[in-house]
C-alpha cells in the first residue's frame, strides 16, 4: 500500500490495495515510455521494469523530455534515477538492452507470482510490438500499447490479453506502404506523448478499479477527432 500521503488524493480512482500489488514492465523509455514511467513512479507503483537500448541524445531533449545532462547515458538508467526520485520507495530495475523474450520471461513474467502483471509497449517498430505480445499475452494480466505520429495517437489496452483475438489484427509489417505512414512513431511530440502516456496510465487505473476499459482509442489533436471501442 502507499505509504504517507502520497496516494491519499487518488484512492478513490487507483485502489491502494491492488496498486500494491502491481508489477510494471515498460518496454521502451523514448516519447511515450519515459513519461509512462514517471506517471507510474508518481503513483506510487511498487515494482517497475524498464527496457531500452538506446542511448539519450541532443534529438531526444524536446520530444522525449530528457536533459541536457543525459546525453551519453542510456535512456532506461537516466529514466530510472528521475524514477527513483519521484519516488524513492520504488523499487526500479533497467534493463539496457533490446528486447529479449527468454530474459524477460526469466526475470519478469517468472517473477510475478501473485503480482498483478502490466506491460506497457513503448516501442516504435511493428516486429518489436509483435515480439513482446507473443512474449507476454499468456502470463500478463493487463497490456497496452502506445502509439504516436507527430499529433495523432492510439491507445490499444486488453485486460485479458491471453484471451484478445482483437490486438493482433492491428499488427502490420513496418514496410507496408498501405498501413506503415503515420501508424508508427515517425515524428513525435512531447505533448502528444504525455496525452498518450496519460491514456495508457488511465487505462490501467481502470482495470485496478475493475471499471470496464476501452480496447481501441485513437485521437487525432488537429482535428479534435476521438473513437473508442
Amino acid at each position: 500500500m502507499a505509504t504517507g500521503d502520497r496516494g491519499l488524493r487518488q484512492r478513490d480512482l487507483v485502489p491502494p490495495d491492488r496498486l500494491a500489488s502491481v508489477s510494471a514492465l515498460v518496454v521502451g523509455v523514448g516519447a511515450i515510455g519515459r513519461q509512462v514511467a514517471l506517471q507510474l513512479a508518481a503513483m506510487g507503483v511498487p515494482e517497475l521494469l524498464l527496457v531500452d537500448y538506446d542511448l539519450v541524445e541532443e534529438v531526444n531533449l524536446g520530444p522525449q523530455g530528457y536533459e541536457h545532462s543525459d546525453i551519453g547515458y542510456y535512456k532506461s538508467a537516466t529514466t530510472r534515477k528521475k524514477c527513483n526520485l519521484l519516488n524513492p520507495e520504488m523499487k526500479v530495475e533497467e534493463y539496457p538492452t533490446r528486447f529479449q523474450a527468454p530474459v524477460i520471461d526469466r526475470d519478469y513474467l517468472g517473477k510475478l507470482k501473485n503480482r498483478i502483471g502490466t506491460v506497457f509497449c513503448c516501442v516504435d517498430r511493428m516486429d518489436i510490438r509483435a515480439l513482446v505480445w507473443k512474449t507476454v499475452k499468456a502470463k500478463a494480466d493487463f497490456f497496452v500499447d502506445g502509439r504516436m505520429n507527430a499529433e495523432t495517437m492510439r491507445i490499444l489496452a486488453s485486460s485479458m490479453p491471453r484471451f484478445d483475438v482483437h490486438y493482433e489484427t492491428t499488427l502490420f509489417a513496418d514496410d507496408d506502404p498501405d498501413r506503415a505512414q503515420g501508424e508508427c512513431t515517425a515524428r513525435s511530440t512531447i505533448y502528444t506523448a504525455y496525452i498518450a502516456s496519460g491514456l495508457m496510465v488511465a487505462q490501467l487505473a481502470r482495470f485496478l478499479r475493475m471499471a470496464p476499459g476501452h480496447n481501441d482509442t485513437e485521437l487525432a489533436l488537429n482535428s479534435m477527432e476521438i473513437s473508442t471501442t
